[in-house]
C-alpha cells in the first residue's frame, strides 16, 4: 500500500523495528514513526521523491536524535500517586526549580513571546519555521517564495532582537 510513495507495510515492518530498536518503547517508536510520517508528507524537499524511503529513514533517525536530546533536558512529570515509577538515581531530580525561579521563568518566557510577537510578520513566520520547524533556509526561501539572503536577514532580526530581550532581562 502506497501513501506518498511510501510503502507503508515497508514503514511498519522495516523501519518501526529499527525505531524500537533505538528508543526502546514501542509507544515512542509509532509515535516517532508517524511523526516521521506526517513531516515526510508536508516537505517539499527534492530528496523525497527521489528515494523516499531512505529520506523518511532519515527523519525519523532525527526525530529520534531530537527526543534524546529532549529527554536529556527536561525532568519526567510526576503525577500522584506515580511516585514509585521515578528513577530517584536520576542526577536532574536535585534540579527541580523553587516556586521563586519558577515565576521569574514565567516572566522570562512572556516577555521573549512579548519579543517574538513583536516582529514583523515575515520575520516570525521565518524565524518559527527555522527555529522551531527546524527547517533549512533555502527550504523556508522556496516555501514563502523569498530569496535565502532574505531568510537570513530576517533570522538575523529576530535573533537580535531575542539577544536585546535576553541581555535585558538578566
Amino acid at each position: 500500500m502506497l501513501w506518498h510513495g511510501i510503502d507503508l507495510r515497508w514503514a511498519y515492518a522495516s523501519l518501526l523495528p529499527s525505531i524500537y530498536g533505538q528508543t526502546r518503547c514501542r509507544h515512542r517508536a509509532y509515535d516517532v514513526l508517524h511523526d516521521a510520517l506526517i513531516r515526510f508528507a508536508l516537505t517539499s524537499s527534492l530528496g523525497r521523491n527521489d528515494k523516499p524511503h531512505a529520506y523518511l529513514r532519515v527523519i525519523a533517525g532525527n526525530l529520534v536524535r531530537d527526543q534524546r536530546r529532549d529527554d536529556r533536558r527536561w525532568l519526567p512529570w510526576v503525577m500522584d500517586g506515580d511516585e514509585q515509577n521515578v528513577d530517584v538515581s536520576d542526577p536532574r531530580l536535585g534540579q527541580v526549580p523553587s516556586p521563586e525561579e519558577l515565576v521569574l521563568l514565567k516572566q522570562k518566557l512572556e516577555a521573549l513571546q512579548r519579543i517574538i510577537n513583536q516582529l514583523p510578520a515575515k520575520c516570525r513566520e521565518v524565524f518559527w519555521l527555522f527555529r522551531i520547524e527546524h527547517l533549512s533556509q533555502r527550504d523556508i526561501a522556496e516555501q514563502l517564495g523569498i530569496s535565502v539572503n532574505m531568510v537570513q536577514r530576517h533570522i538575523m532580526r529576530a535573533m537580535l532582537d531575542l539577544l536585546d530581550a535576553q541581555e535585558a532581562l538578566r
